[in-house]
């Protein structure tokens, strides 16, 4: 359920997306534009403290044919990176922060448990943690049939758009 959004809801069918959303679409919210745009959908959001996202990889992505010939793998820094996407997301979908522009300010502990391919789907969860004018601070995982492919600390600044 979202709760505290105020503003836009995209409920059109998108093509290539069979269901309909309650959720504004990833490329409505974030400035990334693909393809570094990794968030395909949304499917779950409490506006400011966390969401709950999906990434479908297709095996036609630009990274694929260089890592690794033979052996595609999608690269670990790429599962953080749509993780802080996530986490952005569920910042700026609340009213506070749309002015604002989240710039990944660090890395912690960021763990790569899974190899991940062409045809995987990854369910992707943030929680943002403190956050202030300045920035903030949020953790999530990545997840792969249930089980956690990346988890990772992530800071961020905020500067105006």
């Amino acid at each position: 359920m979202v709760q505290g959004l105020a503003g836009r809801y995209s409920n059109e069918l998108v093509e290539g997306i069979e269901e309909m959303s309650a959720f504004p679409l990833p490329i409505d919210v974030l400035p990334h534009r693909p393809p570094f745009l990794f968030i395909d959908r949304v499917t779950s959001l409490e506006v400011g403290v966390n969401a709950i996202g999906h990434w479908k990889l297709t095996g036609d992505e630009w990274f694929f044919p260089g890592h690794f010939p033979g052996r595609p793998t999608l690269p670990g820094v790429l599962m953080c990176e749509a993780i802080a996407q996530l986490g952005a997301y569920a910042l700026l979908t609340d009213p506070l922060h749309q002015s604002k522009l989240p710039l990944f300010g660090g890395l912690d502990g960021a763990r790569f448990r899974r190899q991940v391919g062409p045809g995987d789907e990854l369910e992707l969860q943030a929680t943002l943690g403190r956050i202030s004018a300045r920035g903030g601070k949020g953790s999530g995982r990545a997840l792969l049939n249930g089980k956690v492919a990346c988890e990772c600390d992530l800071m961020f600044v905020l500067v105006d758009r």
